[in-house]
Formats: structure tokens, C-alpha cells, sequence
């Protein structure tokens, strides 16, 4: 199979899971001459895996100019001061380094973060912290402590995929939340609120995952009170707050009245230190944070207990803030690149918006256009990006896509940019 045809395929795959035997989930496998095995679990038949991982596997040639991952720019690690603080912490505490730790995290990373949080306006303590194996391990760990078969989430539209598998693997029933290039629509979250009765109401308020856009001030204190008044649980994820280009920073929605005793704040080193590192973090109260440990627990005791020193190591031996400073500028650069490119590279009558920070930004191409249909044709250019249509809850807007701008270098994402632009107009001739 040709690159191209496996990006087809990866993409017709979308949520389905291919079985061995081409079967359902409760299809059995032969083994030899002896009977069949039982089958999956139903949810994993359900939920399946990610168009997008999909789409990285069979885009992964060095040729390939690839704006459809959300990775941080390898080049932009702080590779000397990451390796000084493992050489550090093995030289000094290796014993310790190397040997299983508590669940809820390692006391001097936990009380680095709870500093990191004090010092931007929300009081924490270190007990108000739970550290994780990466923050998609923390809403894992918010579905298994919340979440029952046939619960109701509410999710942003469109919505980060990851979370749409975590909550649909949980058994819940995913309601998508409409709203505009400002982000969630405070009235409709009240109807679905009184409609649905939900356990919880998912976002990426700064700088979103799929769309780069930040909820305001105003509409994330209207959450806030939804939340407060209608009983309801909000699950904040924050990944890509600190990478701010341009404008003032919001407050999180943790802070505003009414969401003190209610909101899971969710936060990662993996797009300001390194994501290979798999260290996040979830701040929430005491009583879920209890539950989710207890659910860590059961995953996987602990987070590797090296990379938590390395990181506190880190914290205390570095300028992380510094170094997230340089990182961002060296994103802003690449954003305004990319922005400089679309008038020529997409179809006229294309809409895209600004972000002011983060690593993605979103466009939609006149109506006619399908951008999954387009995909396999464009990669024939050598060039990739994200279909909209896997990141909605609901119906999907196929004329949609994200591109990630963070990755290459300027004059990779012109090159890109060139591409992507005669790939769509290829397609549109051929179509």
C-alpha cells in the first residue's frame, strides 16, 4: 500500500476498529486448532483509535512537510539543561530516583507546581496536586473517578480528540455544546445543562485544541456560574496556556467565583519542558482528587518517580518561564509565517482565524469543499494536515481543517504552504 492509500485507509477507518477476523467485538479469534478466544470489550469496538495518529503513522516521511501533528518543536527543547538535571538527580539521589514513589506524585514537583499556580493568582497547596503520567492520563483518570455508563458530558464544538475517546471509552454519551470563533455560547450551555443533566462540562479555554481560540474573560466567569448553580463539574484543561504570542492573559476558569469547589484544572510539561518526559498534572478538590488517585492507582501505581525529580530538579536549577519566552517567540514567528501563506495557499472564500498563542490555528474552506475526501490527494504533494471532521461531538463541519504551525521551521511551512496550495487546486480540478 502507497502512502497515499494509506492515508485514505487510515482516514475511512476514522472511529472503527479493525479486528483480526474482520468480525464485531464479540466476534472471536481461532487460536490453531482450538476454539475461539472471547471477544474485545464493546467499548473498544466503540470508541477505537485516532484518525489523527492514523494520519501522523503513514505521513511520517522526512519529505513530508506535516502540519497535521500537534508536536512541539524538537529543535526548541532545552536538551543541555533537561539532561543536567537527570545527570543531577541520579548522581546525587539514584536510590531514590529509581524507586517506586506515592501515587499522588513526588512532594518537591508537587509543591514546584503549586508555586507555579500561587504566583499567577491561584492559591494551591501541594496537596492540591496530583501528578500524572501526562495530562491525557488525567482525564482518563476524571472519567474513571466521574463518569458511568450512559452519563452525559458536554464538550466545546469543535473538541479535542483525545478527550471525545477518553469519555467515550468511559461509556458516557458525548453532547457538544455549540458556540462561535469565540469559543463555548454561555446560553447554550445552560439549555443543555437543564436538558441533559450532565456530570460535567469539558475545555480548552486558551488557545484550543482543534481551533487555537480563547474563551473571554466574561464568558468563562458565565461558566463558572452555570457550574455553581446547576451543579456541574468543570474539567479545565490547560496545556497550551503558557504559550502566549500577543494579548493579555485570562484568568483560569478555577478562579472565578462559584468554580472553586467544582472545576479540575488540568496542566503538562509536555509543550513547555518535553513531552517525552509524559509528566502532567491535575489540580482539583480533595475529594476528587482522592478518586482519581485511587483510579492511578489501578493504572499504573505511579508516575516514573526519575522524571518527576528531574523535573522538579529542573524547576529549581532553571528559568523555565525564560525558556518558555524563547520558545514562544520562536512559535509567534512561525504563526505569522503560516498566516502570511493561507490568502494564496487555500481556495478563495477560505476563512481562517488569529490565534494569539498555542500551536494551531483553524480554516474552512468554502462549502463545497470535503477536507477528509481532499486529504489523500494533497498528501500526494507532500504535504499533510487534520481533517475538521473527527473533532466534532456531533455533525461535523467537513469543510474544516487544522494546521499546526509549530513544528517546522519558516521556511518549511512557506514550502508547505506551497504545496498544500497546489494539492487543493489539483483536487479541485480533478473533482
Amino acid at each position: 500500500m502507497g502512502a497515499v492509500d494509506a492515508v485514505r485507509a487510515a482516514y475511512d477507518v476514522g472511529f472503527v476498529v479493525e479486528t483480526g477476523d474482520g468480525g464485531g467485538s464479540g466476534s472471536g479469534a481461532a487460536v490453531g486448532a482450538g476454539a475461539a478466544v472471547p471477544g474485545f470489550a464493546e467499548r473498544v469496538a466503540a470508541v477505537g483509535g485516532s484518525p489523527v495518529r492514523d494520519i501522523l503513522a503513514v505521513t511520517s516521511r522526512p519529505q513530508v512537510v506535516n502540519f497535521a501533528g500537534g508536536l512541539p518543536a524538537p529543535e526548541l527543547f532545552d536538551t543541555e539543561g533537561i539532561a543536567a538535571a537527570y545527570r543531577d538527580v541520579l548522581a546525587e539521589s539514584a536510590g531514590r530516583a529509581l524507586q517506586y514513589a506515592t501515587t499522588e506524585g513526588e512532594p518537591a514537583l508537587r509543591a514546584a507546581l503549586a508555586a507555579r499556580y500561587g504566583a499567577r493568582g491561584l492559591e494551591t497547596g501541594a496537596d492540591g496536586v496530583l501528578v500524572t503520567t501526562g495530562s491525557q492520563q488525567a482525564l482518563s483518570l476524571l472519567a474513571t473517578a466521574l463518569l458511568e455508563p450512559g452519563d452525559v458530558v458536554l464538550v466545546e464544538d469543535p473538541c479535542y480528540l483525545a478527550a471525545l475517546q477518553a469519555f467515550r471509552f468511559a461509556g458516557a454519551r458525548v453532547v457538544a455544546v455549540p458556540g462561535d470563533e469565540h469559543g463555548v455560547d454561555p446560553a447554550a450551555l445552560v439549555e443543555l445543562v437543564v436538558r441533559h443533566r450532565p456530570k460535567l462540562f469539558y475545555t480548552v479555554p486558551t488557545f484550543q485544541n482543534p481551533t487555537g481560540r480563547t474563551l473571554p474573560a466574561e464568558r468563562r466567569a458565565a461558566v463558572a456560574s452555570v457550574a455553581a448553580r446547576r451543579g456541574l463539574w468543570i474539567v479545565e484543561d490547560d496545556p497550551y496556556g503558557e504559550l502566549r504570542f500577543e494579548g493579555e492573559r485570562v484568568p483560569w476558569i478555577a478562579s472565578y467565583p462559584g468554580a472553586e469547589d467544582r472545576t479540575a484544572l488540568l496542566g503538562s510539561f509536555s509543550k513547555v519542558m518535553a513531552p517525552g518526559m509524559r509528566l502532567g498534572w491535575l489540580r482539583a478538590p480533595a475529594g476528587l482528587r482522592r478518586a482519581c488517585a485511587v483510579a492511578k492507582q489501578a493504572a499504573d501505581l505511579h508516575t516514573p518517580t526519575v522524571n518527576q525529580l528531574a523535573a522538579a530538579r529542573y524547576l529549581a536549577d532553571r528559568d523555565l518561564d525564560a525558556h518558555v519566552v524563547r520558545v514562544a517567540a520562536a512559535y509567534r514567528e512561525r504563526r505569522d509565517t503560516m498566516l502570511d501563506g493561507l490568502a494564496e495557499a487555500l481556495p478563495e472564500g477560505s476563512t481562517w482565524n488569529r490565534p494569539e498563542g498555542g500551536m494551531f490555528l483553524w480554516a474552512r474552506l468554502p462549502s463545497s469543499y470535503d477536507t477528509g475526501a481532499l486529504l489523500p490527494r494533497v498528501v500526494e504533494q507532500d504535504v499533510a494536515y487534520v481533517p475538521g471532521a473527527p473533532f466534532y461531538a456531533g455533525e461535523p463541519d467537513r469543510a474544516t481543517l487544522r494546521l499546526c504551525f509549530v513544528t517546522q521551521t519558516p521556511g518549511e511551512i512557506r514550502e508547505g504552504l506551497r504545496r498544500l496550495g497546489e494539492g487543493l487546486r489539483a483536487a479541485g480540478e480533478a473533482g
